[in-house]
């Protein structure tokens, strides 16, 4: 590996940190804008929904520019928009000014991401090292969920506002700029013939791979935001002799799903990545039937331990996806798996209240996320006994 992959990898590694800290800390932000603004739950929760919409809608109409504007221009932009609308959050005060920045930040997220997701591509030889990247990329996705919720409860212990969070969030990614802006990227080619536009990639929306994997992303994203945005509320009822861990429930889910996606880096080295998921995918049914079938004093035990076993899922999801195309597609395949992942994480978490709003209690939303558990579980044991992308796979060869 030479030192500009290594530069690369390290600059993608600190992009899906730096936009984590933002992102997986709504938890702790959305209570204390509820209280600012005296906003209801529902209003309150766009600070979840509206930049999720924001990212699926620039994952599909803008997934072309990886690989028609190149992945340079692509990731620099993105973070441009994102460091901008970030670091405007110091100099706001109203709740629709900081929605709308959470919007264009969220625009911002999917163009860089899109952008870093080809470019893992460029620089993997095989489609096993990109999902080995891919793990490690994930890993310090997991480290920015630690810290962001870290930052926002140091803030609010020294009577500062939330706000300043997007504005460390915006120094990160000033400097990342400038590293993007210096380092040297492979070239990819690209058939002169074939055009490199939107319609390109509503395209990929109809290949078998792309919408199997995408189906299965957006399956796994459901289950994985019915925790970090309903399991507190789940908890509350709680009394028993693990109190103290209510507190801690979340921040126990996050290291357990960043410390499992290192941990995935050596797994995936030794069995097939198939077998992994179909397993791990079975530990996480359980966990969340286990949790309903013994109410919340199980689920205070079960669901933070579910965190270890989701942690390898989407970034070998999305790796194994991606690698079924050649490099010249996977700024386009990249967009359509983020427009799934961004659309599951604004909708499952919104059917959820419904349904628990509907039956009057978190638990039913709980079962509505076990049921999406079960489906995945199906899904991947399909995938592992039939292995439907593995030719596909081999054929690419991330060529």
């Amino acid at each position: 590996m030479t030192v500009n992959e290594r530069l690369l990898r390290a600059l993608t590694c600190m992009m899906f940190l730096m936009f984590a800290m933002t992102s997986d800390a709504v938890g702790s932000v959305i209570p204390k804008v509820i209280e600012e603004f005296h906003l209801s739950l529902k209003a309150g929760g766009t600070f979840q929904y509206v930049p999720m919409t924001a990212i699926a809608l620039g994952a599909i109409l803008l997934g072309f520019l990886a690989d028609g504007f190149g992945r340079k221009r692509t990731i620099i932009l993105g973070l441009l928009l994102y460091g901008v609308s970030s670091l405007l959050f110091a100099f706001g005060s109203s709740f629709n000014f900081f929605v709308a920045l959470l919007a264009l930040a969220g625009l911002g997220i999917s163009i860089f991401k899109i952008g870093a997701l080809a470019l893992v591509g460029d620089i993997s030889h095989s489609p096993e090292q990109h999902t080995s990247t891919m793990n490690l990329i994930e890993g310090f996705f997991g480290v920015g969920s630690i810290a962001g919720p870290a930052i926002v409860a140091v803030l609010l212990t020294h009577g500062l506002s939330w706000k300043w969070l997007y504005v460390v969030a915006a120094g990160i990614c000033a400097v990342l700029m400038l590293a993007a802006f210096a380092a040297r990227y492979p070239t990819v080619t690209h058939p002169s013939d074939e055009p490199v536009n939107f319609a390109r990639t509503l395209g990929m929306m109809r290949d078998p791979c792309a919408l199997g994997f995408s189906t299965l992303i957006m399956l796994y994203v459901a289950v994985e935001v019915a925790i970090y945005v309903w399991m507190p509320t789940y908890l509350q009822g709680y009394r028993g002799t693990h109190t103290w861990l209510v507190a801690y429930a979340l921040t126990v889910f996050f290291v357990l799903r960043a410390g499992g996606r290192f941990f995935g880096i050596w797994l995936l080295q030794k069995f097939h990545w198939a077998a992994v998921l179909a397993l791990l995918s079975f530990a996480i049914l359980a966990c969340f039937a286990g949790s309903l079938a013994g109410g919340v004093g199980t689920g205070v035990l079960l669901l933070p331990c579910s965190g270890l076993f989701m942690s390898m899922m989407y970034p070998t999801l999305n790796s194994k996806g991606i690698s079924c195309f050649p490099r010249f597609h996977h700024g386009a395949v990249a967009g359509v798996i983020l427009f799934f992942t961004a659309a599951a994480a604004a909708a499952g978490p919104l059917a959820m209240a419904a349904v628990s709003d509907a039956y009057g209690g978190a638990q039913y939303g709980f079962a509505l996320a076990t049921v999406f558990a079960a489906l995945l579980f199906a899904g991947l044991v399909y995938n592992w006994l039939r292995g439907p992308a593995e030719r596909r796979l081999a054929l690419a060869g991330n060529t």
